[in-house]
């Protein structure tokens, strides 16, 4: 292959498109570092949603040099040390509600949030993100010590074992909905170890990213 050739290979391998984070705790946090650290593609833009501050308990956090106090996505900006014109973090630093659902512009949406019942608000932004075209990527229950067998399909391809899917079924959540899971839930009586979230982060990374791929292969083939 001739040098010029590669170098035109080389110049379409640029950051392209938005993926947007919703949920920037332990496990968002992680999978923001991954996305920021793709080469050779990935996305220009990263917006990262979370309404919450670090506090004492947010131990991946102070590790990373984070001060308590601090809101999560602006932390996760801090990081980002690439220069804005190749990648740039939006932070957003609030809780998305049906209110502000016009802040989520990805092209792929990212959602991992916690505490207390999600599904509703999920569902409500799985479905804004459709109605714009966006791919969407989510979780149905990731406790466990970190052998576990991680699952991700499509959710029309779950049985109806999983709580979490049936409950996202109930709101409207159908298809067109990848679900990632570790079939343990906070009744399993297992914790969530970083293990697990190591794992989880990876394999959300990898599919975020593919979902990127051809969400900018289709629109520069529109």
């Amino acid at each position: 292959m001739k040098n010029d050739e590669i170098q035109k290979m080389e110049d379409k391998r640029v950051p392209q498109g938005r993926i947007d984070l919703i949920g920037c705790g332990r496990l968002g946090l992680r999978i923001g570092i991954n996305i920021m650290q793709a080469h050779r593609g990935g996305p220009k833009i990263i917006g990262a949603f979370d309404g919450q501050k670090i506090d004492g308990g947010d131990v991946i956090f102070t590790l990373l040099g984070a001060e308590i106090g601090k809101s999560k996505p602006e932390f996760l900006e801090q990081l980002c040390t690439h220069k804005k014109d190749f990648r740039k973090v939006i932070s957003y630093p609030e809780y998305i509600t049906e209110e502000n659902l016009d802040l989520i512009e990805g092209d792929v949406v990212i959602i991992v949030i916690a505490g207390g019942n999600t599904i509703p608000t999920s569902a409500k932004i799985i479905k804004h993100a459709h109605e714009r075209g966006a791919k969407t990527i989510g979780t149905a229950g990731i406790f466990g010590f970190g052998d576990e067998n991680i699952e991700i399909k499509d959710i029309s391809e779950y049985g109806d074992s999983n709580p979490a899917v049936e409950e996202l079924r109930k709101e409207g959540i159908t298809e067109n909905h990848l679900v990632l899971t570790t079939n343990k839930l906070i009744r399993d009586n297992e914790p969530v170890t970083p293990y697990t979230l190591d794992e989880v982060a990876k394999i959300i990374t990898m599919n975020a990213l593919k979902l990127l791929r051809d969400q900018n292969d289709k629109n520069s083939n529109s």
